[in-house]
């Protein structure tokens, strides 16, 4: 398989380095507007000419095409702001090649949906794109399809549920992902489906539950937080209900009230003394790279999906996770754990399409697959999955 790499920020640079080691991975081009950046984890890969490098503005999705028939892939994966994935979904309509992201763009009920809008069109060219296929969405995804294939006959409930046990030395904050993705999400309306009610807004950051995390992370308040399950999981699978909520913490919860309040997770341009600048601009300016940021954490990050229902007459709770040790993901990649665990996602995604396991036309989530290949192959990567009866 011929990859094109939209992106070599720290999840870009986990799916470059879990990628290299698989042998269906014929060439990957690592593309990014940084050059310096995209060089840094070229000299990271065991085999660089393997991993070409160009400069590419993911708003233009000519360069883009242009780029994708040049070295003739058969995947552009997309591993920057989901605010840019429709020029890069374009590229891969253009370039008549396959198409994933790891997550979605607009807002609400809206989110994916000029690339689900065009399911058809893809579907008539023979093409297939996958979205929202990173760890979460992604494989929260998968488990709730392999909830509903196999541990239940009805589903009231998949809400997934997020939380970690880690600390980063010398910073009391200090989002671990995309800090565009992080203020997007925590400053947004949360969403909630519910078969009889559709897609509705909750207040962001309401109705606080405490969750009893696995190996070792223990209880944790998880609230409601915007996110793309809510808008996948009901697509493709079968249930009443689907929430996501995430254990973030008074302290990162007060910072995103403040940063809304004073509007600064704006990407309207204001002047400051005749330069112009947007506010979340700034603020990604002025908080720390997740990617530099392993060496100075410690600690668990756990992402699953808790699943309610019936199964042969009797009620059933189940907690489908994977977690990452930021000790173990140093050692073994040098990428700290939340980067790690998300680009690991899409690379488990990219071995069932080389190898023809997965296969399909259109615009689809994870959902749309038979998950037990996908779960299969976990151990294999070293991301193992657990599962516990609630």
């Amino acid at each position: 398989m011929k990859v094109l790499l939209i992106g070599t920020g720290s999840v870009g640079e986990a799916i470059a380095l879990v990628a290299a080691r698989r042998p269906w991975l014929e060439q990957m081009v690592l593309a990014d507007f940084n050059l310096d950046r995209a060089r840094e984890v070229q000299k990271k890969l065991r085999d660089p000419q393997k991993f070409p490098i160009e400069k590419v503005d993911a708003r233009d999705t000519a360069e883009m095409a242009a780029l994708g028939k040049k070295y003739h892939v058969d995947l552009i994966m997309s591993a920057v702001n989901c605010n840019v994935n429709d020029f890069i979904f374009d590229a891969a309509y253009e370039v008549g090649c396959q198409y994933m992201d790891m997550a979605l763009g607009e807002l609400g009920a809206n989110m994916g949906k000029y690339l689900l809008d065009r399911s058809d069109k893809w579907a008539q060219k023979g093409l297939l794109a996958i979205i929202g296929m990173g760890m979460d969405p992604g494989v929260s995804d998968v488990f709730a399809k392999y909830a509903e294939k196999h541990l239940f006959d009805e589903i009231d409930e998949v809400g997934i549920r997020d939380g970690a046990a880690m600390e980063i030395e010398g910073y009391p904050f200090a989002p671990t992902f995309s800090i565009y993705d992080a203020i997007e999400e925590c400053t947004d309306p949360a969403l909630v489906w519910e078969k009889d009610k559709g897609w509705y807004d909750v207040a962001p950051f309401s109705d606080p539950e405490v969750f009893p995390f696995p190996e070792g992370i223990g209880p944790l308040e998880v609230v409601n937080v915007e996110h793309d399950e809510v808008v996948l999981v009901p697509r493709w699978v079968k249930c009443r209900k689907v929430t996501f909520k995430y254990a973030l913490g008074d302290v990162f919860t007060n910072v995103m009230n403040v940063i809304k309040l004073l509007g600064l997770h704006s990407y309207q341009p204001v002047d400051v003394k005749g330069v112009q600048v947007a506010p979340i601009d700034m603020m990604a300016a002025l908080l720390p790279d997740p990617a530099k940021m392993g060496p100075l954490m410690t600690g668990k990050t756990c992402v699953g999906t808790f699943v309610t229902g019936w199964k042969d007459g009797k009620p059933r709770r189940v907690y489908l996770y994977q977690t990452t040790d930021n000790q173990e993901s140093m050692k073994n990649y040098g990428i700290q754990a939340v980067s790690l665990q998300t680009g690991i996602g899409p690379v488990i995604a990219m071995e069932l399409l080389a190898k023809g396991i997965w296969q399909g036309k259109g615009v689809v989530g994870p959902e749309a697959f038979d998950p037990d290949p996908y779960l299969a192959l976990m151990p294999e990567f070293d991301f193992p999955y657990g599962m516990v009866e609630m």
